[in-house]
């Protein structure tokens, strides 16, 4: 099992500060962060065709697509994911940094405009055994994740599927919407002072 530290190192605190936004990240913190997987998270995970990775080592800060047919990612133990490295480019820059330093950030999207984020942070292993080749169609390497999981709101994820884009995004002349999330009972009455939706969410009332 992993160890995991703090959720906020200083440099996020001092943001936190700066624009009072301490008493959601750790309310946030305290709701959404887990260490096993949620319904929600399987449906997504499981289905998706793709999916975004970030690795480093040293100066070399590395983000790459992964994808696959739905399927390809698997959930093979309590918060522990594998997914298949198949024949690529051979540069090999997102295993090399993990054999270096497995600390990983995946992210699952999905473009519909409704479904929250998943994000992931990790420590991957890189396998190569018999029998787990032989859990994944094709692969050359499988990459193993132990993880710890967030969810965020979709409300900046454009709806591709239906080819519009998202309405909660700022422009100019326009009031973009609350976010279900701000009007949550252990949200709504502890959001900044210049939060835009303040008002509006203490107002309004939980959604089911």
């Amino acid at each position: 099992m992993a160890e995991w530290g703090d959720f906020y190192h200083d440099g996020m605190r001092a943001l936190q500060d700066r624009f009072d936004g301490r008493r959601v990240a750790d309310r946030l913190a305290e709701h959404r962060r887990r260490y096993d997987f949620w319904d929600e998270d399987r449906l997504l995970i499981e289905n998706a065709p793709f999916f975004f990775i970030a690795t480093s080592f040293g100066d070399y800060t590395d983000c790459s697509l992964r994808a696959g047919m739905p399927g390809f990612v698997r959930i093979v133990g309590p918060g522990t994911i594998e997914f298949p490295e198949y024949d690529g480019n051979s540069m090999y820059r997102t295993l090399g940094n993990i054999t270096r330093n497995p600390n990983v950030g995946l992210l699952f999207v999905k473009f519909d405009g409704r479904t929250p984020r998943v994000r992931i942070n990790g420590r991957a292993t890189i396998l190569d055994d018999a029998d787990a080749l032989a859990r994944h169609h094709a692969a050359k390497l499988v990459v193993r994740v132990v993880c710890e999981l967030y969810s965020n709101c979709p409300r900046s994820a454009h709806d591709l599927e239906g080819g519009q884009l998202s309405p909660y995004l700022p422009r100019p002349g326009y009031e973009t919407p609350a976010p279900e999330w701000k009007s949550r009972d252990y949200i709504r009455d502890i959001l900044p002072i210049n939060d835009p939706h303040a008002s509006n969410t203490r107002r309004g009332r939980q959604e089911p």
